[in-house]
């Protein structure tokens, strides 16, 4: 028999691993052993380690290497530091600016409009859409149990939509309303079952379950995954902010994890929910998230209800000048996001409520897990990215359209720092590598000290898992960028058809490959001429060629 042991990190999320209660073979000792090494990390002894790590790198590189710069790398990654650093920067101030200044004030606004609405009566009715799919039952009860307290919690009544595939769901689903909510409570229940045709078909297929229900225009909708935990006072937190502004179409909110998997896995999701709540509150400033997150988002019910708005999620897709039509698998809350983004509609980021998501990796092995999860997460955002920027500054935001853009240029300038060190460290000095060592090391372990504005504790081995982010995941994106076809579920099997002959798709990968490789050389030739390692033409050269073409 299994169960799940978890332990609280109190900073980025919680490890859940699976530990069996009679094992023999000392797996449940491994599991304890990697949240201990968790638990260690965060602590002041494995801070000091780290910074002896850095010591020692500073007094093996020779002194006259650390202050002797090549001038064009100087140049370059001055520049870098400058654009790459300064951006940080400013999402740091505007993510501190908006939940210690202007948020806070909101939340009062939004407090306060709840209260006033509940003494005259009349309260929103709230509907729960929660979308399943081969996950197992201990998470599926977890979910649904969380979903049902909060329902109960809703002044105005609400409405459970389970939009599932297997049976067996149906019958735990039903037997926890059962349970929880008993025959007279005011919270309803309705089961949508699909024939596993993916996520985009089950949410259409519970937008037209509301859209049943005749909502009320200004009553809420909060779009669940089956691996969302949400806190039971998640309406009483969220609803007022609808009432305060008729502009604002959705919301957001934070997010911890809750991870079954390695040690490892856990670090480097708890980093990047870390890293999410920063960027997510910079972007709330302006009053437009970067995406709705398919784990729990928040939506008027006029908008689910709205025909295109389902059109778009259920059947959305991009028309490209070399894959033609390529219809959307993934990204489901891309689609919602954009819906919201073209009609002028506010998505708020909501900082102070806390959905715990429970993350299995779709690998027990870090880097193919890594992997998957990063094509299908930067595949999203790029195949989005391009209509996104075609609406312009002026239509939805200066800030929002370049930090839109800057997920473009991210990918390029990420990787010129280690181009610049390659190419030093192969064709002129080794001793390159150990001064770029010292500069990863130092600067991104001040990035990690950084998120503790974030979360109370981080971990020593952040400043790694920043780097093979920023590095691996900026290549991730580069091969996506030249693949936009290439999507698939991490757990769902469902995947396009494609109508092409053999020599049709043969043609076509070989394209994009050839696109990408060149694409790369062409950014390290421009790395090495910057570096004065190629030289550059002079005008007199392309003139004897031309003038010796001619006499020819």
């Amino acid at each position: 028999m299994l169960e799940h042991a978890k332990y609280d990190d109190g900073g980025g999320g919680v490890i859940a691993t699976p530990v069996a209660q009679d094992a023999t073979d000392g797996s449940d000792r491994r599991s304890v052993a990697g949240a201990s090494l968790v638990s260690w990390s965060e602590t002041l002894e494995a801070h000091l380690l780290y910074g002896a790590l850095v010591v020692f790198v500073a007094w093996i590189v020779p002194a006259e290497d650390l202050w002797r710069s090549h001038s064009g790398a100087l140049v370059g990654l001055g520049f870098l530091a400058v654009w790459r650093y300064g951006w940080g920067l400013l999402h740091f101030l505007r993510s501190n600016i908006y939940r210690f200044i202007v948020f806070p004030r909101m939340r009062a606004n939004a407090d306060a409009a709840l209260r006033a609405r509940r003494s005259i009566g009349g309260d929103p009715h709230v509907y729960f859409l929660v979308t399943s799919f081969r996950i197992d039952g201990d998470t599926t009860a977890q979910v649904y149990r969380a979903v049902f307290e909060a329902a109960k919690q809703a002044s105005g009544g609400a409405t459970v939509v389970a939009s599932i595939v297997e049976m067996a769901d149906q019958r735990l689903i039903r037997q926890l309303h059962r349970l929880i909510c008993g025959q007279a409570s005011g919270v309803r229940l309705v089961i949508t079952r699909i024939e596993g045709s993916g996520k985009r078909d089950a949410l259409a297929y519970g937008f037209r379950a509301i859209s049943h229900q005749d909502p009320k225009p200004d009553d809420m909708v909060a779009v669940i995954d089956g691996d969302s935990i949400i806190p039971v006072d998640l309406v009483s937190k969220c609803a007022g902010f609808f009432r305060t502004d008729a502009k604002v179409g959705a919301l957001t909110t934070d997010e911890r994890s809750l991870v079954h998997g390695d040690a490892k896995f856990h670090v480097w999701y708890s980093l990047r929910f870390a890293q999410r709540h920063i960027l997510m509150s910079s972007n709330g400033l302006s009053r437009k998230v970067l995406t709705l997150t398919g784990r729990m988002s928040m939506f008027r019910a006029s908008i689910i209800c709205d025909p295109d708005f389902v059109r778009q999620v259920e059947a959305d897709y991009l028309d490209h000048w070399r894959f033609g039509r390529l219809k959307f698998l993934t990204g489901d809350d891309k689609s919602s996001w954009f819906w919201l983004l073209r009609n002028g509609y506010r998505m708020l980021y909501v900082p102070d409520v806390v959905v715990a998501t429970v993350e299995e990796p779709p690998s027990t092995r870090f880097l193919p897990a890594a992997t998957q999860l990063m094509v299908r997460w930067f595949g999203n955002m790029l195949r989005t990215n391009r209509r996104a920027l075609a609406l312009g500054p002026t239509r939805i935001g200066w800030f929002t359209w370049w930090t839109i853009l800057d997920q473009r240029i991210s990918m390029w300038t990420s990787l010129a720092g280690v181009a610049m060190v390659l190419l030093i460290g192969i064709f002129e000095t080794p001793t390159a590598f150990l001064v770029y060592l010292l500069w990863i090391l130092v600067t991104r372990y001040l990035q990690t000290l950084l998120l503790l504005n974030s979360r109370p504790r981080v971990s020593a081995f952040y400043p790694f898992f920043i780097y093979f982010n920023q590095v691996y995941g900026s290549l991730v994106k580069t091969y996506i960028f030249f693949h936009l076809n290439k999507q698939r579920w991490t757990r769902q099997k469902t995947t396009l058809a494609d109508n092409r002959s053999r020599l049709q798709m043969f043609s076509r990968e070989f394209a994009s490959s050839a696109l990408h490789v060149g694409s790369l050389l062409c950014f390290i030739t421009f790395v090495a001429l910057l570096l004065g390692q190629l030289p550059i033409p002079e005008a007199r050269t392309f003139s004897l060629v031309y003038e010796s073409n001619m006499l020819k």
